[in-house]
């Protein structure tokens, strides 16, 4: 089934869409919010998909038009977005760049980091910066969210963890990111808000496509109104959702409705295009010795969105322009 949110305060109302992504209803006797929902969810889940079901077949008469332009992200907010790097030939390009290996180590051991949660953009949301020279980046990425998971789950039993999966714009500063890492403490400034996909679906909701931890689909980017990279999710994905999971939980549980990204998806294939500006840039730097791709300008547009084997939109479509921020109440 495919759940989404329409504005309304902090959390937004929680809705029911078809799987056109065409019309989508109200279930407050169910559940209020998605947060709601993925805390109550063995309770909950079934009545959702009798209703997606009976949305799908026209028997509902309280159905409203959805419009992915207008509604807040999924999740307007999450309890926790946990972002991983798990396409390991984006680590290694950026890596090497700048004239250094991949430990071994990265091969065994996920990177992954706390990043913004307290809110989350809307998909059709323009990006605000006071200015273009913190280096805008955007970064197509797949995230799966999770129920209550146990300390110390295994990769095995976190897969019985995923409730919904998503797509997100994982927003980036990049050129606030190294004096950041130089601190030895992590991203603040330069991780701002992110945004994530009009709505989530359940892992049946991708069929054959969903196996192994992993989408077996490509995540298209266009930048500018043009064709900027179209990798598969399920090539060089050094780590499935199941074992990212099993990471983030290995000293502490995770709470019901935490987001679990896989970082930007890249493949060995250079002809796939990338997900992100960097790692263009990184690629021209390897090949030419120098960087030809600016990051995002104000009024630059990016649009993520996956589609299924017939061509239709899965989680609907992020689409941004960046905007410049003129300060508090302007």
């Amino acid at each position: 089934m495919k759940l989404g949110s329409l504005k309304d305060g902090r959390d937004g109302i929680l809705v029911v869409v078809d799987r056109k992504l065409e019309h989508c209803v109200r279930v407050p006797e169910i559940a209020a919010t998605v947060q709601q929902a993925l805390e109550n969810w063995d309770a909950v889940a079934p009545k959702l998909e009798k209703v997606y079901h009976d949305l799908n077949h026209g028997k509902l008469d309280n159905t409203e038009a959805f419009d992915e332009r207008t509604v807040a992200s999924v999740l307007p907010r999450a309890v926790q977005f946990l972002d991983g790097s798990a396409y390991l030939p984006h680590v290694e390009r950026v890596r090497r760049a700048r004239g250094a290996e991949m430990p071994p180590s990265f091969r065994q051991d996920p990177l992954m980091y706390q990043a913004v949660s307290d809110g989350f953009l809307a998909p059709a949301e323009t990006i605000r910066m006071a200015s273009e020279d913190y280096g805008i980046d955007f970064e197509a990425e797949v995230a799966v969210v999770t129920g209550d998971v146990p300390m110390g789950v295994s990769a095995d039993d976190a897969a019985d963890c995923i409730r919904l999966i998503l797509i997100l714009n994982d927003v980036s500063l990049r050129k606030l990111i190294p004096a950041e890492l130089g601190k030895g403490f992590g991203f603040m400034q330069s991780k701002p808000r992110s945004t994530l996909s009009p709505v989530a679906v359940t892992p049946d909701e991708l069929g054959d496509t969903w196996r192994d931890g992993k989408i077996d689909l490509p995540l298209l980017t266009h930048y500018n109104g043009e064709p900027f990279g179209h990798p598969e999710c399920a090539v060089d994905m050094q780590f499935n959702f199941p074992q990212l999971i099993a990471h983030a939980a290995k000293t502490r549980p995770l709470s019901a409705g935490t987001i679990i990204g896989s970082g930007t998806i890249a493949n060995e294939d250079e002809t796939r295009g990338s997900s992100c500006l960097a790692e263009r840039r990184m690629l021209e730097i390897i090949e030419h010795g120098e960087a030809s791709t600016p990051f995002m300008s104000f009024g630059d547009r990016v649009r993520i969105e996956m589609l299924d084997p017939e061509g239709a939109s899965i989680f609907g479509a992020i689409e941004q322009e960046v905007e410049k921020y003129a300060g508090p109440g302007r």
